[in-house]
């Protein structure tokens, strides 16, 4: 069964390094990564530097050792969008992609670490990549894992029972303005007390918000 997993990975041991020691409340979401050989990635990035602003950002960037063929394609006056080519301390990302087939999610950077959220096809292509960082001396912290079911549910970190709440919610209106039904209503519907559905849907709005806006939380397992 595929696993989606959040990996840590110190900002030092990984592309941009540079950049995050010159420029230290710089945030970068890699919108899309295409690994084109096993010496080259292409991400196309989203970086904030609202203290340093644009001009510091651009100069950190390309005399960034890890980077090459850096072009500003988006210029949102205080979000930018840059295409670039890393170069370097990229061998967990290049064996993600080329020897385990895995898919790059997210992968979020600030301050001192970066967080990539990871689909693995199985546990075990987990395993080995948390081997392959153990020999390569990489540092690496597995600090979320779950797995995708037939449902789908896994890829936000939902259970069975927080899915089907929230589903029935929205299919009934309650997320509408006005609401096309109480919660009442929607317990009602589900066959269980209004306090449950309550703490169901509170708990599933965290994990969702955790697992699809929020990088880096705290998870439930660890791989080891």
């Amino acid at each position: 069964m595929s696993t989606i997993a959040e990996l840590e990975v110190p900002a030092a041991e990984f592309a941009l390094s540079s950049t995050f020691d010159a420029i230290p409340d710089a945030e970068f979401e890699v919108e899309r990564v295409v690994a084109y050989d096993r010496d080259k990635l292409l991400p196309f990035v989203w970086i904030t530097a609202p203290e340093s602003g644009h001009d510091a950002l651009d100069d950190a960037l390309r005399s960034d050792s890890s980077v090459e063929g850096i072009e500003l394609l988006t210029d949102l006056g205080d979000e930018w969008l840059y295409r670039m080519d890393w170069t370097q301390a990229i061998d967990l990302v290049v064996h993600l992609l080329h020897e385990e087939h895995a898919t790059v999610l997210t992968a979020f950077g600030e301050r001192d670490r970066w967080v990539l959220r990871i689909l693995f096809p199985d546990r075990d292509s987990l395993s080995r990549s948390y081997d392959f960082c153990e020999d390569a001396g990489l540092s690496i912290d597995v600090t979320s894992i779950y797995e995708l079911d037939d449902r789908r549910r896994g890829q936000f970190g939902l259970t069975a029972d927080q899915l089907e709440s929230l589903i029935t919610a929205s299919e009934h209106g309650y997320y509408e303005v006005p609401r096309g039904a109480t919660l009442q209503e929607v317990a009602a519907e589900l066959d269980i007390s209004h306090q449950a559905l309550s703490e169901r849907l509170r708990r599933g709005h965290g994990r969702l918000v955790q697992n699809a806006l929020v990088i880096g939380t705290e998870g439930r397992d660890v791989l080891r």
